[in-house]
């Protein structure tokens, strides 16, 4: 497989990947990032020798606006969009994305994510758990991947596994952290999750924040230890009556410490806040313990 990994360089280095496949039948891309960096993709396509335009299958691990925003920019230039069932609306009519994103940015929408447009739905493809798609020489195998969102998929292609966010977050050799937004995590379905990561046995994977980890059982034990910890931690601070900004607070503080015991500082600290905002993190997992768990 010859792959290609472009930086998309979302106010750093090293937050979000994206990641181009040749194949006998052009291009397949997966990851758009948002439209804020789309310049940056179409500019890191070029310096691979390849046209944006010749781009005709997108696959999007999830509809979140960090990995699949600049969608539409590929749709209007012939692409076909492959997504989870459950993200496929919302590519063809994002009101209600937007809305949801907006309640978490508030004014920073412009900024972090730019112009939203819908896709055309024929240029959508929903997809089915387990299903296989061939595009030249190289099959693609579609994995649903519930937990830190409903309508994520992971792709497996020749033992790599695309796992956008289903197997959290590794940052310049730092920790793996696993990102934990509202609206829809679900931790008991996150563990079904990486357990089918396991039973594939990939020798690789490439989660979108950020790049590539060939220690794979091992970051997918470190991953699932991290989310228990941590969603415990927070029904912990719940049920002893702490309100959201202490608990915010004291989170803040806990994950940078992790981060600081690993030595990761500077542009790489920020990095990881950029890919996984702390204070994001502890509103999804509260949500998580108010619906599931007190």
């Amino acid at each position: 497989m010859q792959l290609h990994q472009f930086d998309l360089n979302f106010f750093l280095p090293n937050v979000i990947a994206s990641y181009l496949i040749e194949t006998n039948d052009g291009p397949v891309l997966i990851e758009t990032g948002p439209d804020t960096v789309y310049v940056n993709l179409e500019k890191s396509i070029h310096n691979a020798g390849f046209s944006i335009d010749g781009i005709k299958h997108v696959f999007v691990t999830h509809i979140h606006l960090d990995h699949s925003g600049a969608a539409w920019h590929l749709a209007e230039r012939g692409a076909t969009i492959y997504v989870h069932p459950r993200g496929a609306k919302h590519l063809a009519d994002p009101s209600k994305l937007v809305a949801s994103a907006e309640r978490i940015y508030g004014g920073k929408m412009e900024e972090l994510w730019g112009t939203i447009k819908p896709v055309p739905e024929n240029r959508i493809r929903a997809t089915e758990d387990g299903q296989k798609i061939t595009i030249g020489e190289i099959d693609i195998t579609v994995m649903d991947s519930p937990g830190h969102a409903s309508h994520h998929n992971a792709y497996i292609i020749e033992g790599a596994a695309f796992t956008g966010d289903a197997a959290g977050i590794r940052i310049a050799g730092g920790p793996v952290l696993p990102p934990t937004p509202p609206p829809d995590i679900h931790i008991e379905q996150w563990q079904e999750t990486l357990k089918k990561i396991r039973e594939v046995k990939p020798d690789i994977l490439y989660p979108t924040h950020y790049g590539p980890s060939e220690e794979v059982f091992p970051h997918l034990e470190e991953m699932e230890t991290r989310l228990l910890e941590w969603s415990e931690w927070i029904g912990e601070q719940l049920k002893a009556g702490k309100n959201d900004d202490e608990i915010t607070k004291e989170y803040e503080t806990v994950s940078r410490d992790l981060l600081n015991h690993y030595n990761i500082v500077d542009d790489t600290m920020k990095a990881y806040e950029f890919a996984d905002p702390f204070w994001m993190n502890v509103m999804g997992l509260v949500r998580y313990w108010r619906k599931y768990r007190l």
